[in-house]
């Protein structure tokens, strides 16, 4: 069987890979330039970067796995929240309303042949209170997410509701990439 590649250093990807029974031959992650582009909507921009990701890391006879996650409110993407000052502007922002979770998985094969999907969850948070978001702000759990949170930790106790896929939001949809991988001749 080929080797196949993760081009991610998400250790959540990893570890919902291994949830399947996969685990990769190889974990590198892409090197790529994820600035949108002007006019670029989320959809269009993680799908995007899904598939560069892929194309930069993809070498003939492997298969390789590439994801996004992208958090958006509207039109507008929320960012991979770095500071607390961003996890705050994130959890203020989509603080009692929903936004979407869009994850873009792209899988190509030994041959180069492409797959890809895009996960779209809808996630409602509850009205978080000034305590609420600034405990979780000291949790420090929302550093390095996209959209300053992971539905997986503490956060959870903040979801109202989600409709799609609850491993979609942490960042692969598992099910999706099972069958783009086995669609491409991948034994699991």
């Amino acid at each position: 069987m080929s080797r196949l590649v993760l081009a991610s250093a998400s250790p959540r990807r990893k570890q919902l890979l291994a949830q399947i029974g996969i685990e990769p031959d190889a974990v590198s992650p892409a090197d790529i330039d994820e600035t949108p582009i002007p006019g670029e909507n989320p959809r269009a921009y993680a799908e995007r970067l899904g598939v560069e990701k892929a194309e930069a890391v993809h070498e003939a006879g492997q298969y390789t796995l590439a994801g996004d996650t992208v958090v958006a409110l509207g039109r507008r993407i929320l960012p991979k929240a770095e500071t607390d000052d961003e996890v705050r502007a994130c959890l203020e922002l989509i603080s009692g309303r929903s936004h979407h979770v869009l994850t873009s998985v792209c899988v190509m094969s030994p041959d180069g042949h492409i797959a890809r999907r895009l996960s779209d969850t809808r996630v409602i948070v509850k009205r978080m209170t000034e305590t609420e978001i600034s405990a979780y702000i000291a949790s420090q759990e929302g550093i390095g997410k996209a959209g300053g949170y992971a539905i997986q930790g503490l956060f959870g106790a903040y979801i109202k509701q989600i409709s799609g896929s609850y491993t979609g939001v942490m960042g692969l949809p598992v099910y999706e990439t099972a069958q783009m991988l086995t669609g491409l001749g991948y034994r699991l």
